[in-house]
């Protein structure tokens, strides 16, 4: 295969790109360095979409590596055929593959193999041929053996009328045509089982809608309500429809054979097509839904993890709890531990005075600035009693109410104990409680991605897919921000580009003796060669020496900003103290190509250079919006309809987006309320940590539901802009025709796109 001919076609790339993208990856450079360091090469491709580059490079080479296997295996044969090395040449998926593979594949005993073994395929060959002049009563008394074990001339037939079924069933073309007829006339139908989970699926007891609609999460809903034994699903379609078809296909005439042959193709269908077929209708939808999920959890992830560090701020964490009370950790504005204590301001012991005198006297010792309040267990208790507390603090404190997914985990886990060997699992929790406000992106590197509490169904995911995907992301946001090489953690180390957790530790087992003085430093580093130098050495930073390793600037870039500055006028002194401002002017007056070439570099690395000189030392998460702090506390209780309140995205999903408004209780946002405008999805507008204005639409206090709009019709002051009513109307007439054409297929058709696969 062509892979930088096919690749460039699917992602819509030059081919020259694409074949450099592949050099580039098998040459062992790391996605985060092609896209930053190698833009000339791919056109400054974003490192998502090179990421799934990557990901259908692979898929493709696996593909050619199975068709060369089955290739393999059916020359052993001595089955290879013209005709089967075209399919396998053409075979576009695995499943293909698998379906051309399926007549020459061992296999286990079937009623079929019985009857191959009892001498029966040269009836099943007269047959199958459908002579007229043939009566297959007299073939088959040919074939009657008693030592065989056929015994009558009923057995005979029925054998032959098995291997004919298997034949039917093993036609690649065939299966491939109605698996995509029942992936878009079939429908999913559940029916409710009695389970003691059952009520989760209530809104399943009697459901059924078309395969190619069923949006990707009620398809991992419904997965999970089957294999939990609350629902039955199975696959519906019209199946005198696609028996009919699928006799058309083999049936040739009126004759004795033909009545045969197509009550066999009627077996194949019912007994060995269908149930197989839909099987594998089922993993390519559930497949597709997956990917859907992860890619949920990918854009909840990266917003989660660029969150805005709270810089310069002492910081109280408070991990909730009842019975075993509540812990708590004070951190420097480096993330120090200063002082650790446990209060028992909650149900059963409710010792609010004392816990009250040792928070108050924690913030006074240690001039803590805000207090960080894991959202789990007791959080409500926990937070009533902060806010009630911060009201007899003589010094401005807030509160905020961060996510505590994965920090039980953290703090049991081999790299927790690393870190604080001399704290139990509860303290460990308190710190990173407090610092997932501090540095969201230092702590929650910290934790298995599946445990964050982003997207939907995360558990229910491919482990490894969802490990490559979301290990990508967090690869990117290190590498986009940039690491401190002198004060990083292994953990966040071992995601910088071209290092992983040995050489991560390495690096800090250097600084132990010796400070990093400049970048070069690091090929002292054990086992840091000249190749992971040159992915890495752009992402990590030195604040406090030559001002061009405080910058995302290559060193193999050096040479090129020397030149840059000798042709703008300026100097390295000039670069530390931001007295460069006008210096894209400069070189816009001396002509960007011309000073590119002058400096050996092409344009879009010019460009980053320039980005980089006028901000040295810049953390991009700087421009976000900042987290929102408390200092009152907002009960479910006083919500209103028609409130109209400020709230942070906590999480986007398939049906709409979660909003925390202080409440304790996130407010659902659907997607129909999100937007005046139509939107497919609703990460095409908003992402988690964004801050929006909400109002409020309904509050169901018993089951704990917020409802929420941002519709700019229902909130005029919203930060989203509304279309007008024939924008509206249009759309609205577009999808409505567009559902007269999802009729189920006819029969006819069925027949007629038959006949152009097979002929008649």
């Amino acid at each position: 295969m062509d892979y930088s001919l096919k690749l460039s076609k699917e992602f819509s790339l030059k081919e020259e790109y694409a074949k450099n993208i592949i050099t580039l990856i098998d040459e062992g450079n790391t996605i985060p360095f092609i896209a930053r360091y190698r833009k000339e090469m791919h056109g400054s491709t974003d490192d998502q979409v090179l990421r799934e580059f990557e990901t259908r490079l692979k898929y493709l080479r696996n593909l050619d590596k199975r068709k060369q296997e089955v290739a393999d295996a059916i020359t052993e044969q001595g089955k290879m055929t013209d005709e089967i090395a075209l399919a396998l040449a053409t075979a576009e998926t695995m499943t293909e593959v698998e379906d051309i593979y399926r007549p020459f594949k061992q296999k286990r005993k079937t009623r079929a193999s019985v009857a191959i073994e009892k001498g029966l395929s040269p009836l099943a060959d007269i047959i199958e041929a459908q002579n007229p002049e043939v009566v297959p009563e007299e073939v088959a008394k040919e074939h009657i053996s008693e030592e065989k074990g056929v015994l009558t001339v009923k057995d005979a037939i029925s054998g032959a009328s098995d291997i004919i079924a298997e034949r039917v069933s093993d036609n690649a073309e065939l299966r491939k045509t109605l698996r995509v007829k029942i992936a878009e006339t079939g429908e999913i139908a559940c029916k409710l089982l009695e389970n003691e989970k059952s009520k989760t699926y209530d809104m399943y007891a009697d459901y059924s809608e078309k395969i190619s609609k069923i949006p990707s999460h009620r398809i991992l809903a419904v997965n999970r309500g089957e294999k939990e034994e609350c629902l039955k699903v199975d696959i519906v379609v019209d199946t005198e429809n696609f028996i009919a078809a699928v006799q058309s296909v083999f049936v040739k005439n009126n004759s004795m054979s033909a009545e045969i042959v197509k009550a066999a193709a009627a077996d194949a269908f019912d007994r060995l097509i269908f149930p197989s077929v839909s099987r594998e209708v089922r993993n390519e939808i559930t497949e597709r839904a997956s990917e859907q999920a992860i890619k949920m959890f990918e854009v909840n992830l990266k917003p989660l993890l660029l969150q805005p560090p709270l810089k310069g701020s002492i910081i109280l964490g408070l991990d909730p709890a009842y019975r075993t009370g509540c812990k708590l950790a004070v951190i420097d504005d480096k993330g120090n531990v200063l002082a650790t204590d446990k209060i028992f301001p909650t149900p059963p012991q409710n010792r609010i005075e004392e816990a009250e005198n040792k928070v108050l006297a924690l913030i006074k010792k240690y001039n803590v600035n805000v207090i960080s309040i894991g959202n789990g267990t007791a959080s409500k208790e926990s937070e009533i009693f902060v806010a009630n507390t911060l009201k007899k603090c003589n010094r401005p404190v807030s509160y905020a109410v961060v996510n505590e997914a994965g920090a039980s985990v953290y703090s049991a886990s081999k790299l927790g104990a690393e870190e604080f060997p001399d704290f139990d699992v509860t303290e460990r929790s308190a710190v990173s409680i407090a610092r997932r406000l501090q540095d969201p992106l230092a702590e929650l590197i910290k934790i298995d991605v599946k445990s964050i509490g982003v997207g939907q169904y995360q558990h229910d995911m491919p482990e490894t897919r969802l490990e490559e995907v979301l290990g990508g992301v967090v690869e990117d946001c290190v590498n986009s921000v940039g690491v401190d090489l002198n004060t990083a953690s292994a953990s966040l180390l071992s995601y910088v580009a071209g290092l992983n957790s040995g050489i991560a530790k390495n690096i800090v087992e250097y600084r132990k003796s010796s400070k990093f003085i400049k970048r070069e430093d690091l090929l002292k580093v054990k086992k840091l060669g000249e190749k992971a130098f040159e992915q890495c050495a752009g992402f990590l930073r030195i604040t406090d020496g030559f001002v061009l390793d405080n910058t995302a600037v290559h060193p193999e870039d050096y040479e090129a900003v020397k030149t840059l500055l000798e042709i703008t006028g300026y100097t390295l002194d000039d670069v530390a103290a931001g007295k460069i401002s006008d210096i894209k002017d400069r070189v816009n007056k001396a002509g960007v190509k011309a000073v590119a070439d002058k400096c050996g570099v092409g344009e879009p690395t010019l460009n980053d250079i320039i980005a980089e000189l006028l901000k040295p030392g810049r953390d991009i998460r700087d421009t976000l919006p900042k987290p929102v702090l408390y200092s009152e506390l907002l009960d479910l209780s006083d919500l209103k309809e028609g409130m109209e309140l400020n709230g942070t995205v906590r999480n986007v999903i398939d049906f709409g987006v979660f909003v925390d408004i202080g409440v304790h209780q996130d407010g659902l946002v659907h997607i129909s309320q999100i937007s005046d405008n139509y939107i497919k999805h609703p990460s095409e507008v908003l992402k988690v940590g964004d801050i929006v204005k909400v109002k409020v639409l309904g509050v169901d206090k018993e089951k704990k539901k917020i409802s929420l709009t941002l519709k700019t019709s229902a909130l005029p002051h919203g930060i989203l802009t509304g279309e007008n009513k024939t924008d509206r109307e249009r759309k609205e007439g577009h999808k409505n025709a567009e559902k007269k054409k999802q009729q189920n297929i006819s029969k006819d058709d069925m027949l007629a796109l038959l006949y152009k696969k097979f002929g008649r």
